[in-house]
């Protein structure tokens, strides 16, 4: 009962840690308009916001998977959380706009560190069980996420911005320490204090940083080229390295293959009409902060109920019918967003997002658990870096595409036209973008249906 008690305990402190991860990722969003206009952001200062934290995180994944797989992953986690709390000070107190952009790079950096580890951490603490605690962390995580919008809603409309980040500090002090206190640090075996792969790390982080920031900028359009150039010389590097900091034959696995990939596709959809929905519904569709992010409190109650039900029967049943299903009903979800016009037509976001939210119970604990358990226990932080980075790419290409195309459908309305046609021209940009993001996610569905098979457990596919 003690193990059991202090298992259950190092289980909290990673959900606590890692939710500060996922919250800073959507709470941010409902407060951009408050942000732009108190620190004078533009549009794409409004969006740098957003995606210096995303940039961040999807640059360091990697590299903070590998550390803990080395190091110790209760040590890693133990220090990102409090680099997390530290530069969430910092962001609170951010004075204009560029210091709180540098401030959230730190975010983003540290929370790479905490919700990777957290992971690892967790898989080597739960052992063989560890699957239904990957479920439970998923769900609690997701529904983590998913409220952060109507907390943040909250604390932008009656005080203030700033306390989205003071939040924080509570949280990390909770995390650190119940992991202090419970988990353990399991004794480094000879493979697994391996050398540090520095080159392939560099190369990773700076390539993925460049192609990134390349294509969210759209321009210019050679880093974007030298990215994609850096991380193809790093994957040349990473098959002729003798210990690589990203072990290629992890790919030759069919079910860690295909369910990275469909990763990539569902967060590119969920990124991409979450991000610009939250935007439309208070810049267009005119709903106060508060009211923009209300119709997610179903979703968190979904996952809360469902989440962790749809993992276990995943878990029985093999997860093929989840990651199909899943997808299909998070991509319904996202069309009927494009009913929604006005305050008027809020019973189509409320229908949009009890779909979305039921979609996203399906899908979330199958994806992450299937791409954890087909690599080996020692790159159990690899593995959990690798799906990590995969979601946070799909994020950030999918609010630049969905971003480009809406620019694009807005921008043949002239300004002389009056304020109805503007608006009609909004929502008609909106929509085109939605599109986009549903058509992810039906990809993804596709690629469950197709890719993954009905057992995922090493010990079944070895008999």
């Amino acid at each position: 009962m003690p193990a059991l008690s202090s298992r259950t305990w190092v289980l909290v402190a990673t959900i606590l840690g890692s939710s500060m991860a996922f919250v800073d990722t959507t709470v941010v969003n409902v407060a951009l308009p408050t942000i732009g206009r108190d620190l004078d952001l533009g549009l794409a200062g409004r969006q740098w916001v957003f995606l210096t934290y995303s940039l961040a995180l999807a640059a360091f994944y990697l590299l903070a998977g590998a550390v803990g797989d080395r190091i110790g992953r209760k040590r890693v986690f133990l220090w990102g959380t409090v680099g997390f709390a530290a530069a969430s000070a910092l962001a609170g107190a951010s004075p204009n706009g560029a210091f709180l952009l540098s401030a959230r790079v730190l975010q983003g950096v540290a929370a790479a560190f905490v919700s990777t580890t957290s992971l690892a951490l967790l898989r080597a603490t739960f052992g063989a069980e560890s699957g239904r605690a990957v479920g439970l962390w998923t769900a609690w995580t997701g529904i983590a996420a998913i409220v952060g919008p109507p907390t943040g809603g909250a604390l932008v409309e009656w005080a203030s911005w700033r306390l989205i980040f003071f939040v924080n500090l509570p949280l990390a002090a909770g995390s650190a320490w119940l992991a202090h206190r419970f988990a353990e640090e399991r004794t480094a075996s000879e493979h697994e204090r391996r050398p540090f792969d520095v080159v392939g790390a560099g190369l990773l982080a700076g390539g993925l940083a460049l192609a990134v920031y390349g294509l969210v900028e759209q321009g210019p359009w050679w880093t974007l080229g030298l990215g994609i150039g850096i991380v193809l010389a790093a994957l040349v590097w990473e098959s002729r390295a003798d210990e690589p900091i990203l072990p290629l034959g992890l790919f030759r696995d069919r079910i860690f293959a295909a369910a990275n990939a469909e990763t990539l596709l569902v967060y590119a959809s969920l990124s991409g009409s979450t991000f610009f929905l939250l935007l439309y519904l208070q810049g267009v569709a005119d709903f106060s902060p508060l009211e923009a992010s209300l119709p997610w409190v179903p979703v968190s109650v979904v996952l809360l109920f469902l989440a962790g039900r749809f993992g276990a029967l995943a878990d029985r049943h093999g997860p093929r019918l989840y990651l199909a299903l899943g997808p299909a009903l998070l991509g319904a979800g996202t069309l009927l967003f494009t009913l929604v016009t006005s305050r008027g037509t809020w019973y189509w976001l409320v229908a949009g997002s009890v779909i979305f939210a039921l979609g996203l119970a399906v899908t979330v604990a199958p994806i992450t658990a299937a791409a954890l358990q087909a690599a080996p226990e020692r790159y159990a932080g690899i593995a959990a870096g690798v799906n990590n980075t995969v979601s946070r790419v799909g994020a950030l290409i999918a609010v630049a595409v969905v971003g480009a195309v809406i620019a694009a459908a807005y921008s043949g309305p002239g300004e002389a036209l009056s304020a109805a046609s503007r608006h009609d021209g909004s929502v008609h940009a909106f929509r085109l973008g939605m599109l986009v993001a549903a058509a992810l996610a039906f990809a993804g569905a596709l690629v469950g249906a197709v890719g993954i098979p009905s057992r995922t457990s090493r010990e079944s596919r070895a008999g």
